[in-house]
This record gives C-alpha cells, sequence and structure tokens, in this order.
C-alpha cells in the first residue's frame, strides 16, 4: 500500500493525494460519520501483446487498495454510476498468469483471510472504464439505502453463510461429477484414436490398452481362492483373541529363545573342549 502524504500549500490548502504512476485515486468513506477517506487506486487492466487474459481488454477496470468491509457487491454499487457492470471480482492478489481459470465454488474454495484486496470490474462498454477513472469522491459504502453490516451484527452474517444448504451442495458435486465423468470419457476415446498411429516422428504411443488382456480365472480357481482367503481370516480371528492370551504368547516365545540360547551355548562349549590341543 502506498503511503499518502498530503502536501500544503502556501495558504495551507492541501494539494490532491499522490497515485501510483499510471494509477487514478478514488476517496472512499465508510460513512458520513468518518472524515478520513480510503483511497481506491484504478486503473485499466493491460496485458503483454500476445498473451490471453481471463479479463476483456479495454472494458475491465483494475483496482487496487479494496478495503476488507467493501464486497463485490458494494463495489459494484460505487461504480455503477460510471456505467453498467457484467462483473466484480475480488482477489487476494493480481493474476500473475493469464489463462483459463476455474470457476469458483463456495463450497471447496475457502473464503481468504480478510484483508486489503485487488479487484477486477468488467464494464459492458469501454466508456465506464475511461469514466471511472475520472470519478470523483468521497465515495460512501454504507449509506442509509444500502446499510452495510459492522460489529455482531456482520459476525452473525458471516456465520450464517458459513452454514451451506445440503441440497445446494448435493446439486454442485453432482454437476461436477458429470463434468468430470465426461472429461474422461472424452480423454479415453481421444486416446483410443491416437493408440497405434504414428506420429510425425514416426513413434507409436503404447498405453495400458494395448496390452493382452488378462484370462478370467475359472471356477475351480476362484473357490481355491475364496477357502484360502477363508482360512487366513479365520486364523486372524483366533489368535490372540484376549490380550491375556497375546501376554502368554509372547511370554512362551521369550522362553523359547532363552531356552535356545542356553543350548547354544553349551554346544559351543562343547566344541571348544573338543578342538582343545593336548601333546601328552
Amino acid at each position: 500500500m502506498v503511503a499518502r502524504r498530503r502536501k500544503r500549500g502556501p495558504r495551507g490548502s492541501r494539494e490532491s493525494l499522490p497515485s501510483p504512476p499510471g494509477y487514478s485515486a478514488i476517496p472512499v468513506k465508510f460513512s458520513e460519520k468518518q472524515l478520513a477517506s480510503h483511497y481506491l487506486y484504478v486503473r485499466e487492466h493491460r496485458v503483454r501483446e500476445g498473451t490471453q487474459s481471463v479479463w476483456p481488454q479495454k472494458h475491465t477496470l483494475f483496482v487496487l487498495n479494496v478495503p476488507p468491509y467493501c464486497t463485490e457487491e458494494c463495489l459494484s454499487r460505487l461504480l455503477a454510476p460510471c456505467g453498467n457492470i457484467k462483473s466484480v471480482e475480488l482477489q487476494k492478489k493480481p493474476d500473475l498468469a493469464e489463462g483459463s481459470r476455474e470457476p469458483k465454488s463456495k463450497f471447496f474454495h475457502p473464503k481468504p483471510v480478510p484483508g486489503f484486496q485487488v479487484a477486477y470490474v468488467v464494464f459492458q462498454k469501454p466508456s465506464g472504464v475511461s469514466a471511472a477513472l475520472t470519478l470523483k469522491g468521497p465515495l460512501l459504502v454504507s449509506t442509509d439505502s444500502h446499510p452495510m453490516k459492522s460489529g455482531v451484527h456482520k459476525w452473525i452474517s458471516d456465520y450464517e453463510e458459513s452454514v451451506f444448504d445440503p441440497e445446494a451442495l448435493r446439486v454442485e458435486v453432482d454437476t461436477f461429477m458429470e463434468a468430470y465423468d465426461q472429461k474422461i470419457a472424452e480423454e479415453e476415446t481421444k486416446a483410443k484414436e491416437e493408440e497405434g498411429v504414428p506420429d510425425e516422428e514416426g513413434w507409436v504411443k503404447v498405453t495400458r490398452r494395448g496390452r493382452r488382456p488378462v484370462l478370467p480365472r475359472t471356477e475351480a480357481a476362484s473357490l481355491r481362492v475364496l477357502e484360502r482367503e477363508k482360512r487366513k481370516r479365520a486364523r486372524k480371528e483366533l489368535l490372540n483373541f484376549y490380550a491375556w492370551q497375546h501376554r502368554e504368547t509372547k511370554m512362551e516365545h521369550l522362553a523359547q529363545l532363552r531356552k535356545k540360547f542356553e543350548e547354544d551355548k553349551q554346544r559351543i562349549e562343547l566344541m571348544r573342549a573338543q578342538r582343545k590341543f593336548r601333546p601328552y
């Protein structure tokens, strides 16, 4: 955020607030009672030549320093006098990589941490962007006709919005799964069409579909596998069913290890006695 410094003229008159290069400043107040103004910095959204952008050129206004209490609906109302607005989207930071973007979901995309954000405002006509660049203020966020919730009322509203509707969640999940199944089906169809067809360099793409299919099991083999799994499951269920059985098994195992250790020790002593050198 750019530091605000007000310069006074020779007679104490205040000059306009300096803006970042290429931006215009629009003063904003939360309500009429607020004395100090907050400033939005706006400019026309542009990208490098030859780069595709999800935001239409000459129709999009880029806004910096959007305060936390200013929502998308509020920003749309403040800029409505400039022209008809198609969409307003708030983001935590600007889009660095231009390209296709997935639609947002209120269920699976958590809300960003409250703080200063950036906004992309899309107007129906390019004249809306020009009018926004010359907009004068201060603009009021909370008015008598459009009051903004604050304090406990805002906390209650945020809590109510956090409780989702199960039916709406089900509809969105079904829509997502239908789109996902359609995408997988298209990929499989495309891979099947490209299978066995050499590319420009003569290479042939080999996939799992090109392998020899595995022969199904016979009924007798399936019955043997089921019987083997049944016996294994029965042994697991009967072995160490109680805790005291588990302790006794461990004690028996330790006793067997001690007995084997003593037997090995005696065997080693006997071998040493047989190898002893006796010249007389």
